[in-house]
């Protein structure tokens, strides 16, 4: 069902305007005016937030047929960065376009309106992750709902998604590689 709402959603970027991002290249940045809405084509996009502390929050990450940032539909301005993880390819579709397409098709605001659910849900299992206390706690949670660890050059993108530095990261994986050399 989730691959047929994602298919009716897809149908609306068809059309649109492809856009190419190299690895740590801005989308769009926390501040600017929503134009258009994003949908990733290839690669994978995260949209992020800053801590007060400094630390990087990956808040989504959209990989392909994911709409980036799909809130921002009825917002007039971005609330977070939104950053190529990798090389990607993104479709950009003016926003009123997509708005009117919403309102013009009431099957298509319903596989709308379940995909902005799934990701409420998704939201709250990160942010239910988030709040565990210890570092396996978290590593465990988030492994267990079917997420792989990167390639080693990647765990910080793991580290930011759990809420943790990645030092902490790397501790907890060397401390998991001492108790289970196979690892």
């Amino acid at each position: 069902m989730i691959t047929i709402m994602r298919t009716s959603i897809s149908l609306l970027f068809q059309e649109a305007r492809d856009t190419g991002l190299a690895p740590g290249e801005t989308l769009f940045a926390a501040g600017e005016d929503v134009a258009n809405i994003f949908m990733v084509r290839s690669g994978r996009v995260h949209l992020q937030r800053h801590t007060t502390h400094g630390a990087q929050m990956v808040l989504q990450n959209a990989g392909p047929g994911v709409v980036v940032a799909e809130a921002s539909a009825y917002s007039s301005r971005y609330h977070c960065n939104a950053v190529a993880a990798e090389e990607s390819v993104v479709a950009g579709l003016p926003k009123e376009r997509f708005l009117s397409a919403l309102a013009d098709d009431p099957a298509l605001a319903e596989s709308w309106s379940a995909l902005l659910a799934r990701s409420v849900q998704a939201a709250r299992l990160r942010s239910e992750i988030r709040s565990l206390p210890r570092v396996a706690d978290r590593l465990d949670a988030w492994l267990g709902e079917g997420n792989a660890l990167a390639e080693k050059g990647r765990w910080q993108e793991v580290a930011a998604e759990l809420g943790v530095t990645r030092e902490a990261l790397y501790r907890e994986l060397s401390r998991r590689r001492t108790n289970n050399p196979s690892l």
